[in-house]
């Protein structure tokens, strides 16, 4: 319709930047239906079947099992909830020894890498599935079921200054001290500029297979399903006998893990990625780091991480209420303090 005046436009302007404002706002996203699969679980050996579930907003994620005495249990996916990292991360309840659910990390990954907030992960075992060793089955089953935003804002955990842990070859766990020695491991929060974190990591094996390897990525839904989820997980034909003596690896098979021996890789096809073991700690990363309970808005810089440091780094960042605070997923500032330098500033930096 034609005006008569120009008084209409800069009405009809202001509304369609209010609209445009309001549509930029990053909300909660949560499953459109459920979904589920069946499979083994990689230290158990045990048949395990998983189903992802809708959750209310804000909810978080939370594990369910449903196979123990006396009906389900709820396990919050969180850091505070982690009673064993040993080659996976296992959640419990503390004072209940049976309500455990082992090997979650790829789970988690999944989820936080492809920005699910809410949702309700149900087992009836003692481990997550392992699929084939990564987060590609899980990430296939949460495009189909589908995702729907649930109208309530998406915040996140702005890290303010460097945190980190560290560990030497002797397995000491050294919170917040001022430098890494040479084949230290540690993990780093730095501060950044983005809602979305970046992750920057190193590792070094002895096995001519592996050697040194170096990523970063700035994670996004895209970047993770494209360059991670599909990284598969990894051990050593001279460590199969001591894991399974110690009760863990029973499920594992060349079908779903990558196994090394030396300078060669067992399984048929090889790697998928010419760097598909540090793509492994990445993903690891990612899934660990979802424990926070909301998105990380970090740099997050490793050096030979694990679950245990991965998980120690959470436990560091939340004793330090000084260092993160929890902002809407569009509050991060723009200039940070330590946002860059690489793993080897993040080395040197004191806590």
């Amino acid at each position: 319709m034609p005006q008569r005046d120009g008084r209409t436009a800069p009405v009809t302007g202001l509304r369609d930047r209010a609209a445009d404002a309001s549509a930029a706002v990053p909300m909660r996203r949560t499953l459109r239906a459920p979904i589920g699969c069946t499979g083994v679980g990689l230290h158990s050996g045990a048949r395990i079947s998983l189903r992802f579930l809708p959750a209310a907003p804000a909810s978080g994620i939370v594990f369910r099992r449903t196979d123990l005495p006396g009906g389900p249990v709820e396990i919050p996916a969180r850091w505070d909830h982690v009673v064993d990292t040993r080659l996976n991360t296992t959640l419990g309840i503390p004072g209940r020894r049976d309500a455990v659910i082992g090997t979650v990390e790829h789970v988690l990954a999944a989820l936080a890498g492809m920005a699910v907030d809410d949702a309700v992960v149900e087992l009836d075992g003692p481990e997550a599935p392992v699929m084939d060793g990564s987060a590609a089955p899980f990430v296939f089953l949460i495009e189909c079921a589908g995702l729907v935003a649930t109208g309530e804002p998406r915040q996140v955990i702005e890290v303010l200054r460097p945190v980190r842990v560290q560990e030497s070859r002797a397995g000491e766990s050294r919170p917040g001290e001022s430098g890494a020695g040479e084949g230290d491991a540690f993990v780093a929060l730095l501060p950044a500029a983005s809602a979305g974190p970046v992750i920057e990591a190193e590792i070094d094996f002895p096995a001519a297979a592996v050697r040194r390897q170096m990523r970063s990525l700035r994670l996004t839904p895209a970047s993770f399903k494209a360059d991670l989820a599909a990284a598969r997980t990894f051990g050593f034909v001279e460590d199969v006998e001591a894991l399974r003596a110690a009760g863990l690896a029973r499920g594992g098979s060349l079908k779903n893990a990558v196994v090394v021996a030396g300078a060669r890789v067992l399984n048929e096809g090889g790697l998928r990625f010419a760097d598909e073991f540090v793509r492994h700690k990445m993903l690891d990363i990612v899934g660990d780091l979802g424990l926070a309970g909301l998105p990380l808005a970090a740099r997050v810089v490793a050096r030979r991480p694990g679950h245990r440091l991965n998980n120690q780094v959470l436990r560091a960042l939340f004793a330090d209420p000084a260092a993160f605070r929890i902002v809407p997923a569009t509050g991060i500032g723009v200039a940070k303090r330590a946002g860059a330098g690489g793993i080897a500033s993040a080395a040197a930096a004191p806590a």
